[in-house]
């Protein structure tokens, strides 16, 4: 290995079980809460045939669930079965009385949750009345009580202390839990649960779960997998975004906004068709269709970021901005205007005679706590520190706005920019440290994401020879930059910031980048791409 690596992996703190991670040191999937009586009851379900119906979630972590929980059923042996998803603007989150009336008229003997279920008891004991059985698969947080379920394969139940990072997997990942749990217990042959793994592996980077411990382990082969997937319609996906490297950025940034668009803009059993399609042509049909809703996904993003810029986003510390916008692409709005303006935001859309929207934040803003403190000027509103969603009277759009930036004010909160601050893994002084040689052994890191960021490199006193805009409207940036030896590297920035695209040459600047691999006429070479300059 050369001197760089062992200093990437000694800063990492690395071992060889990150870099070198087996399957056959996958967590035994029997210390998952409830897996054995899950397996029981999936058992049982097998010798009497009984018809099953799987429930779901709209974005990418659940219709991967939803699908690889379909394959493993099928696998053994259970033949009716069924995928219900919800619809984001008419059923929202988790479990609804849809469930119970289709599960009553449907004749469905046992239910399986993917993705949510955990927090749903009133539905699930509605069908407990009906004599319908429930197997909850969830990884989202838990109440002080669970559901009267048969089984609640969560490992974030509060009754029961899993250590570890089994906490960390996504709902795709706790299905494929139960898939190893049904080889373990005979009831599928070994080896076949690994065809599931695709969807491991990108329900779980698009969920962004922490690839540590198992979820490292399960994203590693998964990419192995997704590389000779059998899925003619993750191969059409795949080709439509012009994937030629499969990597964690490939299925983040473009994979999953393709999945997710379903859901934002239409359904999200178009994602599901698309995954579970046999035939390349539908495939290929259908891929085309997330296509075209990504790309309108894209174009109502656009339109609404340069309407909010022309509104000017004011001077409160957190961004609050209303205008009439696609409620299914409000979150990601939100989340760009964090990004850009390294402030909390809230985008609202009137919906149905109310306000309807999500906020994004980060540091030490919960968002979750603020809400709680803006109760009485909403109707619901609920989620996490860094993202919530919320809804609210027209008429208390002022009260709203005015509690919010009051709390934000009462924390005083200092330093907030380091929490966006770019850290380097690396200093490097001499640009031939950064070889295809460097760059080969950095694979062994991958997939990046969570837990496992892409590693930075800062240059220091840097020289730009040369600059040039890129793009049709002169938006993206391409340097050279020598280090003090005369040695060069290329580097870039896609959509670079106004002060980037000032640089015309001669300065001198420190640089941030990641490493990226550029094959030209079959010679391969290395290029950076810009994090940061100063």
């Amino acid at each position: 290995m050369s001197k760089l690596f062992d200093q990437l992996v000694a800063v990492r703190g690395l071992d060889k079980t990150f870099l070198h991670p087996k399957y056959e040191e996958c967590i035994d999937a029997f210390l998952m809460p409830d897996m054995r009586k899950a397996v029981d009851r999936i058992k049982l379900a097998i010798q009497r045939q009984e018809k099953c119906l799987i429930y779901g979630d709209y974005d990418v972590d659940g219709v991967t669930a939803s699908t690889a929980l379909f394959d493993t059923l099928k696998m053994v042996g259970l033949m009716d079965v069924e995928i219900m998803l919800p619809n984001r603007f008419t059923d929202g989150y988790g479990m609804s009385n849809k469930v119970v009336q289709k599960a009553i008229s449907d004749r469905v003997n046992l239910v399986f949750t993917v993705d949510c279920g955990s927090r749903n008891h009133e539905i699930i004991e509605k069908l407990n009345d009906h004599q319908i059985d429930t197997i909850v698969t969830d990884h989202h947080e838990c109440g002080d009580t669970l559901p009267e379920a048969v089984a609640v394969v969560n490992p974030k139940r509060k009754d029961i202390d899993i250590t570890g990072s089994l906490r960390e997997l996504a709902g795709v990942g706790v299905v494929f839990k139960l898939a190893q749990a049904l080889v373990k217990a005979g009831l599928l042959p070994a080896g076949q649960e690994k065809w599931l793994l695709d969807l491991v592996f990108i329900g779980t980077i698009c969920d962004n779960m922490l690839l540590t411990g198992e979820n490292r382990r399960l994203c590693h082969y998964g990419a192995v997998v997704t590389e000779k997937t059998r899925r003619p319609g993750l191969r059409e996906l795949l080709r439509n975004a012009g994937v030629t490297k499969l990597t964690s950025d490939a299925i983040g940034y473009q994979i999953g906004p393709r999945l997710n668009a379903a859901g934002r803009l239409d359904t999200a059993e178009k994602a599901l068709n698309v995954l579970m399609a046999s035939q390349r042509v539908s495939a290929a049909q259908l891929a085309s269709e997330l296509e075209e809703l990504n790309l309108k996904r894209k174009s109502l993003q656009k339109h609404a970021l340069k309407e909010i810029a022309e509104q000017g986003i004011g001077g409160n510390p957190v961004i609050i901005a209303k205008g009439e916008w696609h409620e299914g692409v409000l979150g990601i709005i939100a989340g760009r205007l964090t990004e850009q303006y390294h402030r909390p935001a809230f985008v609202l859309a009137e919906i149905d005679g109310n306000l309807k929207g999500s906020g994004r934040s980060f540091g030490d803003f919960n968002l979750a706590e603020a809400l709680d403190i803006c109760r009485k000027y909403i109707i619901t509103g609920g989620g996490h520190a860094a993202a919530c969603g919320v809804k609210l009277e027209a008429e208390n759009y002022e009260k709203f706005c005015n509690a919010i930036n009051s709390y934000y004010q009462s924390l005083s909160l200092e330093n907030q920019e380091r929490y966006l601050e770019v850290h380097e893994d690396l200093c490097v002084q001499d640009f031939d440290d950064l070889s295809l040689e460097f760059f080969d052994e950095m694979k062994l890191l991958e997939p990046y994401g969570m837990g496992n960021q892409t590693p930075v490199f800062r240059l220091p006193n840097v020289r730009v020879v040369d600059a040039s805009k890129m793009g049709n409207e002169g938006q993206h940036l391409r340097l050279q930059l020598w280090d003090q030896n005369g040695h060069g590297l290329k580097v870039m920035k896609f959509n670079a910031p106004e002060e980037y695209l000032r640089l015309s040459g001669g300065e001198t600047v420190d640089a941030w980048i990641t490493l990226e691999e550029n094959i030209f006429r079959g010679i391969r070479s290395l290029e950076g791409r810009i994090v940061k300059l100063a």
